[in-house]
């Protein structure tokens, strides 16, 4: 048994404290923030993941707060069909997709870890790795913990991440993207039709979805800026801007603006892959990772993913196998993110070349990536198991 400390209490970091608990560690979680506020709305659960969150029992807890999103429909601006079926998603093998509220989603989380286990208002201020083994993490209230593991499940703004001594320079992709939510009583349109609905524009794409067990619709709107824009989730946007973003739009687009109280906004960054995670005693997760662009809707579920093989290699590791198991996390992982991160990156510079002319052509293409690196139908534990395999065979 290992005595490990989640740094991090996003999707990432309590999906890693239940996966790792389930097998027997003892697990802290530090989260930052004096509350799990809802930051970020709404995200899907694909496939990919919701087959991984089934293994825990939480796949019940999904559809409960959650909306199916496997069924979507694709318009132009002005409300015309494309022929493109149930973009972008393929069905999956693995299971279905369900819409779900982020902060909901992480209540659920929390729900399935004693008390006692998630620490809040405990902001890591430096990471100190022994040379005997063990890592100390010192808060800035003062505290200081030692764990046999530490993983970094802190964002990208990550301090454990910087501890390895590794550094990823952000560079805007030109996009701004504003988010609301808007009560689906609000919108006349999404009374006849709960399909996950997505417009594409030239240079700008509008989608929307239902969470919180169809109560609420998720809206985000990408638009292209030459400012920039903070990388946050949760900076205040402007609704006329927003509005004058998508002037023109079919009505259906126009009523869900209209409908909106406020909105958020934030700059799209993309990072490239890392080309490490780890030491001996210290790993990372998550977008301290891997932070992608959002395209794919993948960043959330590969952190998912992330958890569930680190989980699935460490079943029965101790300190002294630590180093070595932690190596083939990495190397499973790193193939793995770096090829969604890449596709985001190609969906995105797809979304952005859309033309009046070409769009079902291109939602096409978007969808082919998808099916074709095979994103939604990978099975981590499945990947993380033929991993150790290889790694017992070899040792």
């Amino acid at each position: 048994m290992l005595n490990i400390a989640v740094i991090g209490g996003g999707v990432g970091g309590l999906s890693a404290a239940i996966a790792l608990r389930d097998k027997g560690h003892r697990v802290d979680v530090y989260e930052q923030t004096a509350e799990l506020r809802a930051v970020g709305a709404g995200f899907g659960v694909l496939p990919n993941a919701m087959h991984l969150l089934a293994t825990v029992g939480l796949d019940k807890d999904v559809q409960r707060i959650g909306f199916s999103a496997d069924d979507s429909i694709a318009r132009d601006a002005q409300g015309n069909r494309l022929g493109v079926e149930n973009w972008p998603q393929k069905r999956s093998s693995l299971g279905r997709t369900f819409a779900v509220h982020r902060g909901e989603f992480q209540q659920v989380l929390v729900s399935k870890l004693p008390p006692e286990v998630v620490h809040l208002g405990k902001k890591a201020v430096e990471v100190r790795q022994h040379d005997g083994g063990g890592t100390s993490v010192d808060f800035a209230d003062g505290t200081t913990i030692t764990a046999d593991l530490v993983i970094g499940a802190d964002g990208i703004r990550t301090v454990v991440q910087a501890s390895l001594g590794l550094e990823v320079r952000a560079t805007g992709e030109g996009v701004m993207a504003y988010r609301t939510l808007v009560p689906v009583e609000k919108l006349s349109w999404a009374q006849q039709d709960k399909r996950l609905a997505i417009w594409f524009g030239e240079g700008r794409t509008f989608l929307c979805y239902l969470v919180s067990a169809g109560r609420i619709m998720n809206v985000v709107g990408y638009v292209p800026s030459d400012r920039d824009a903070a990388e946050s989730w949760s900076a205040e946007g402007d609704l006329g801007q927003l509005r004058e973003a998508f002037a023109g739009w079919e009505p259906r687009v126009q009523e869900t603006i209209e409908a909106a109280g406020s909105t958020f906004k934030w700059g799209v960054f993309d990072r490239p892959p890392l080309t490490r995670w780890s030491t001996e005693s210290v790993t990372l997760l998550g977008d301290a990772a891997h932070a992608m662009v959002p395209h794919l809707g993948q960043g959330a579920n590969q952190a998912i993913e992330d958890a569930f093989a680190l989980a699935t290699i460490l079943d029965g590791a101790g300190q002294e196998s630590l180093a070595g198991l932690l190596k083939v996390y990495e190397s499973v992982r790193i193939d793995r993110t770096s090829l969604v991160q890449n596709v985001s990156r190609e969906a995105g510079r797809l979304y952005r070349d859309f033309s009046n002319d070409d769009m079902t052509k291109k939602a096409e293409a978007i969808s082919d990536l998808i099916s074709r690196n095979h994103i939604a139908g990978y099975d981590a534990i499945a990947e993380a198991e033929r991993a150790l395999s290889r790694h017992r065979a070899t040792a």
